[in-house]
């Protein structure tokens, strides 16, 4: 899978996430007529927002992606691309903290509002990481794919050739004389 998408998915997951472990809250306090759970959980999720907004608002890569992309092996192969097995490998934290969350959130409607704002962090903070990946892959041309690893080890990528992007050729410019008024 690529590393770009990977990070698409990530983000859409754990916004996903987020929002359904919001509706548990919102369900299970709503059934518990406990506005005290309500307004505690919109703050947090406000401030949330506004963390992760503020985490993920630099459009360059940050440094534990930009580590990962420095250290990726290189092969001059496609590796083997297997999306739903790469996601169930590496995102199951994520799955087991949502699923264990919204179980609680039965008996304890603020355990799964806690961990929606953690899930609002996250997608706010990485929503721009897909891109400066995919800038990367242009100028270098090169792109990264995860590596099939162990889920209890760290991720791995590894780097194949691309195609490299000349910036002033963007949308067919280079070359291109303008027309002239009049002409």
């Amino acid at each position: 899978m690529r590393f770009s998408d990977f990070l698409r998915a990530t983000v859409l997951l754990c916004a996903a996430a987020a929002s359904a472990l919001a509706a548990v809250t919102l369900g299970a306090a709503a059934s518990g007529s406990d506005t005290t759970v309500l307004v505690v959980a919109v703050a947090w999720w406000a401030l949330a927002a506004l963390g992760g907004l503020w985490l993920g608002r630099r459009a360059e890569a940050s440094p534990p992606i930009a580590s990962l992309l420095a250290r990726a092996r290189s092969l001059t192969t496609l590796p083997e691309v297997n999306p739903a097995r790469t996601l169930a490998n590496r995102l199951w934290p994520l799955l087991v903290c949502t699923v264990g969350a919204g179980a609680l959130g039965a008996v304890l409607p603020q355990v799964p509002g806690v961990a929606a704002g953690f899930g609002i962090i996250w997608a706010l903070a990485w929503r721009r990481q897909a891109s400066a990946v995919t800038a990367i892959e242009q100028r270098d041309g090169a792109r990264f794919y995860v590596a099939r690893t162990s889920s209890l080890r760290p991720i791995e990528l590894v780097r194949t050739p691309g195609f490299r992007t000349d910036p002033r050729a963007r949308n067919g410019a280079r070359g291109a004389r303008r027309a002239r008024p009049g002409a």
